[in-house]
């Protein structure tokens, strides 16, 4: 043990301060750097050298530069944005759709449907008004074209989330591509001991930061030791040294240390273009994840667009924006159902229903959810608007268009030679008047027959909604919201619709009929799930829904987003950079770097002191 040695000693201490003093510059340096964690340099004794039987230091040994990183904090704020992310994008999305029904004062199928029953009141105080019948088909073409439009928009917004999902995905693999080539550089630096990447494991947490608030991951980074830190905080922290990585997204591993396994967006086999998301492992096979990722935008995109895509036309039978395009299908069904049950009332001289996808055998009740049992009126008018025959026919559980297999059809029960009028006759029934027909096309009518001359033939329904479910004498046209309109022939030649019943001039029984239907209690049928309630009433409904969720989606995000910054303040308190504390330690090691020059002065005083005496 000599001078010599404890030269050594000070220089290892003057080295130790110059490390301390750098790694304190760079962590001044990044103050403003969000996703830097604080460094810290690591001390240890150097080895005692012994001799005589006295043990004396040999200095300090720097054995790491490592971050002040406290994995619990990080996971926690982690998963505050996650929530974030997820609620921030429900948000912009419900309040856009939210937009799409303003219902203004003078603006929204609201006041639309309030206007168009105002009409038929006109109508109906004159019920052979030219003028009020052009003002009631324009009224009823802006109200079936706002429907439309509205629907539309759901539409494209729908399409716009589904699009974002496809890109969504090529991101989540483009940041794993990036984690898993960091992973393979730490490996490498890290592979020899005592060697931290510390800027490395920065971005890292930036990039699983930036995948967060994707989707919702969980990450296994190998076991967390816990610390006190030596400097003035004073912070008990956790981090993890270890090389081992996986992150997982919904129970499936997307990266394994320095490799990774990209999700697929894929389309093809959904009519509709719309994505299905899978895991695919090597050797090609493939897992749908589309019902189980959760969290950030991309759990948002698929709650909000649907995850359960439809086998027959690709869209979704759920999530939050199709469930608002059934409620408004659903007002369009029941207003066109409703509006056509009352107008086939209205005496005509024949009646043909639009191409309905139905085969002859198909029980009513199955192919349409809106048909109930119960009975409807066949009513036959002479020429001078009497009415001369009248018909019950009757819709059961079995009952089909034109197969007698289970029970009487309708065309049956139409063509049926009966005594309508029990008065003896067989020839002035209704089946001699007129003539049910269902067509290989897929259309029903009601003809004339060849003795029928100047006759007209109405409905009238009595709870069984089958005029208007089949649309045999349509005034609104269409099966929802997508397609719904005003007929043809009565856009084309307005003066040809009619309000009457029984064809008399002055008549007015449809259109007083039309004005009560806005008070009506009606069933709406949604997807198995029957409601009663006005159409005003159904619809005031939907848009109070439609608000309150994009007004709960912001509350919620207030919410976590005061969640996220209290864990992201607890996470800068221990790994962000203080500069006070900063600036306390670079004068602490200034004075470390004095003290260990102050040393190697002495030292140096004393050899030549001895080098003297030898001379």
């Amino acid at each position: 043990m000599g001078l010599f040695s404890t030269l050594n000693t000070g220089t290892s201490a003057l080295n130790a301060a110059q490390v301390a003093v750098a790694t304190t510059s760079q962590n001044i340096a990044n103050q403003d750097n969000a996703s830097y964690t604080r460094q810290r340099v690591n001390f240890a004794a150097s080895s005692a050298v012994s001799s005589g039987g006295i043990s004396v230091g040999s200095g300090v040994t720097i054995t790491s530069v490592t971050r002040v990183h406290d994995e619990y904090s990080y996971v926690k704020m982690r998963n505050a944005a996650t929530a974030v992310a997820y609620d921030a994008y429900k948000t912009q999305v419900l309040e856009e759709a939210s937009n799409y029904f303003p219902d203004l004062d003078e603006s929204g199928i609201a006041v639309d449907l309030e206007e168009y029953f105002s009409a038929w009141n006109d109508l109906a105080s004159n019920a052979t008004e030219g003028s009020q019948k052009i003002a009631l088909v324009q009224s009823a073409l802006t109200m079936t074209s706002d429907i439309q439009s509205a629907r539309d928009s759901l539409r494209d917004l729908q399409d716009s989330v589904n699009s974002q999902l496809g890109t969504a995905v090529d991101e989540i693999n483009s940041i794993a591509e990036q984690i898993s080539d960091i992973n393979k550089q730490i490996n490498v630096i890290e592979a020899e001991e005592g060697n931290y990447a510390n800027d490395l494991r920065d971005q890292r947490d930036e990039l699983e930061l930036t995948l967060s608030n994707l989707v919702d991951i969980s990450v296994y980074k190998g076991n967390t030791s816990s610390y006190t830190s030596s400097v003035s905080s004073d912070l008990s922290t956790s981090e993890t040294t270890s090389t081992e990585y996986s992150l997982n997204i919904a129970g499936y591993t997307i990266i394994d240390g320095s490799t990774y396994h990209p999700l697929v967006a894929s389309n093809t086999s959904n009519t509709s273009g719309y994505y299905s998301v899978y895991y695919e492992t090597q050797d090609g096979k493939q897992y749908d994840l589309t019902g189980k990722i959760s969290g950030g935008e991309v759990g948002s995109m698929l709650d909000l667009r649907g995850r359960v895509l439809n086998g027959e036309n690709g869209y979704p039978t759920d999530g939050k924006i199709q469930d608002y395009i059934d409620e408004l299908d659903t007002f369009a069904q029941t207003l066109i159902t409703a509006t056509n049950n009352i107008y086939a009332q209205s005496a005509q001289s024949s009646m043909q229903s639009p191409i309905l996808d139905i085969k002859g055998d198909d029980a009513l009740k199955n192919a349409y959810d809106n048909i109930e049992s119960g009975t409807f009126d066949v009513i036959i008018y002479d020429k001078s608007g009497v009415e001369v025959a009248r018909k019950t026919v009757a819709v059961g559980s079995t009952t089909t268009l034109s197969d007698d297999t289970f029970s009487d059809s309708i065309v049956s029960q139409i063509n049926a030679s009966t005594d309508d009028n029990s008065d003896n006759n067989s020839l002035n029934d209704v089946d001699d008047y007129f003539t049910a027909i269902y067509m290989e096309d897929g259309t029903f009518s009601l003809s004339p027959t060849t003795n029928n001359s100047g006759y007209t033939i109405a409905i009238e329904d009595n709870g069984t909604n089958f005029p208007g479910a089949i649309g045999i004498s349509q005034f609104l046209t269409g099966s929802n919201a997508s397609d719904i309109s005003v007929a043809t022939q009565y856009q084309k030649d307005p003066s040809s619709m009619e309000g009457f019943a029984a064809p008399i001039s002055g008549d007015n029984t449809v259109a007083n009929a039309m004005v009560q239907l806005q008070y009506d209690s009606l069933s709406f049928y949604n997807s198995g799930i029957v409601s009663k309630g006005t159409l005003d009433g159904y619809y005031t409904s939907l848009t109070t829904h439609i608000a309150s969720e994009a007004s709960a989606a912001a509350s919620s995000l207030s919410t976590n987003q005061t969640l996220y910054n209290t864990a992201y303040t607890e996470f800068q308190s221990t790994s962000g950079v203080n500069e006070d504390e900063e600036l306390a330690n670079l004068i602490m090691y200034q004075a470390s770097y004095t003290a260990a020059a102050k040393i190697i002065t002495t030292i140096d005083e004393m050899l030549d002191t001895l080098l003297g005496m030898k001379s």
